[in-house]
């Protein structure tokens, strides 16, 4: 049997958590592996509704191991909130259940601070972030100076990393003519917070490697997409930490050797929360209509999504930066009933024809999409469940996909009811 890792191939939003909540079913472990609580997802199991942010999708799912990495940042009052609800949701979370690896950054108080001020300041460039800390606390961890979750069981050594966190953050604090943030509230905060949380603190990477050699099925689950990774996405509107697949062994504690297939998820059309570059943006009725269609507003946030057209050169871009084997391709159904699709199969850049998308972030903001016209489809798609209950060029629309991304459709889902997936390869088996 494989161990999956589990990304998007987009700029998020793709529907993560529908297939994700369809292969937990099917896993014995999942692991969230890198972001915070910054990217959240639906789940619907038996006709109850499940809202997800930082809690593994397996917490749902009664004899699953749910697992966050060390690669994950974790605001812990935002964590206990979470929890809170799905256990009056009847959901058992126990420390038999689920663990956090103990060399996890914390988000502090001073984290969302900072996020918030730059997010609001006419000086620095706006990300479109989501004002939850995840930048800052990664900002931390590689400046060294980060309160981790195990360092909870020490207050002496608590004191000192914020010592070290304040002078940083204070500095910057006074640059933007704000006051300084004093110790002893937030040391006492943690304090509070940390016998809640130190029972789920584990070395998660010696959990994981004792499942792997058990032979048990092992579910990786990313946030956000490819298109936001720090390294290889539409820099500087990004996030803060890797979203590549290769990031699940680096975040999880496990040799790369541990995963053995990687999907991405990649909706029929493509969307965009926040700033940056969207070569393939509607700004018009089209984008308009995929956006009701699709109901696209942030799980987290509630924001509006930006809306266009499938983008083959941006997908087959992170099939091969993200290590894919083969994609889930969702929400098919959006483009039922419309007469025309078309897909960005190039770019124009100053006058010269180029099938990616450059670094530059002043090329990104130039390039053109070229698009390729494909017909569309009267009859609908939703629900479908086999090749056969698709329309003909709808069958087509997605053929063309996977010759412009160099990719294989594993699976392709019809609607948002987790049985309405054809399945062509089951990603568990071994390829």
């Amino acid at each position: 049997m494989a161990n999956v890792a589990v990304v998007g191939a987009q700029w998020g939003d793709e529907g993560k958590g529908k297939i994700v909540d369809w292969l937990s079913e099917r896993a014995d472990v999942v692991v969230r592996f890198q972001g915070g609580h910054n990217a959240g997802h639906t789940l619907v199991i038996d006709g109850k509704v499940y809202k997800l942010s930082l809690l593994p999708s397996g917490i749902v799912r009664e004899g699953t191991l749910s697992v966050i990495g060390n690669g994950v940042v974790v605001d812990p009052w935002a964590l206990l909130e979470e929890m809170e609800t799905l256990r009056g949701q009847d959901v058992a979370i126990s420390p038999d259940n689920f663990m956090i690896a103990e060399n996890a950054t914390l988000i502090l108080p001073v984290h969302r601070d900072l996020d918030v001020l730059r997010e609001g300041s006419n000086v620095s460039t706006r990300i479109g972030t989501t004002k939850r800390g995840i930048g800052p606390a990664y900002e931390d961890k590689i400046g060294r100076r980060a309160v981790r979750l195990i360092d909870l069981a020490d207050k002496d050594l608590v004191s000192r990393r914020l010592d070290s966190l304040l002078e940083h953050h204070n500095a910057l604090r006074r640059g933007h003519g704000r006051e300084e943030i004093e110790k002893e509230p937030i040391l006492q905060q943690l304090m509070e917070v940390a016998p809640k949380v130190l029972p789920f603190a584990k070395p998660v990477w010696r959990e994981l490697d004792r499942a792997r050699a058990a032979g048990k099925r092992i579910l990786f689950e990313g946030a956000q997409g490819i298109l936001l990774d720090v390294d290889h996405g539409t820099y500087p509107f990004v996030t803060s930490s890797n979203t590549i697949a290769a990031q699940a062994a680096g975040g999880s504690g496990l040799g790369p050797s541990a995963i053995t297939n990687v999907l991405g998820i990649t909706k029929s059309y493509t969307t965009r929360v926040g700033e940056g570059p969207f070569p393939t943006e509607q700004d018009n009725e089209i984008g308009q209509l995929l956006g009701e269609r699709g109901h696209e507003f942030g799980t987290v946030t509630g924001r509006r999504r930006r809306c266009g057209w499938f983008d083959a050169v941006l997908v087959a871009q992170t099939v091969k930066t993200g290590g894919i084997d083969g994609i889930a391709l969702t929400k098919l159904d959006v483009l039922d009933g419309m007469a025309e699709l078309n897909v960005a199969v190039a770019y124009e850049l100053d006058g010269r024809r180029i099938d990616y998308l450059p670094a530059s972030a002043a090329q990104q903001a130039r390039v053109k999409p070229v698009y390729e016209t494909l017909e569309g489809w009267e009859d609908s798609t939703q629900g479908a469940r086999s090749w056969a209950d698709l329309p003909a060029t709808a069958l087509k629309y997605v053929r063309r996909i996977e010759e412009l991304i160099e990719a294989p459709v594993t699976l392709l889902s019809t609607s948002p009811e987790r049985d309405d997936t054809i399945l062509v390869h089951d990603p568990f088996r071994d390829r």
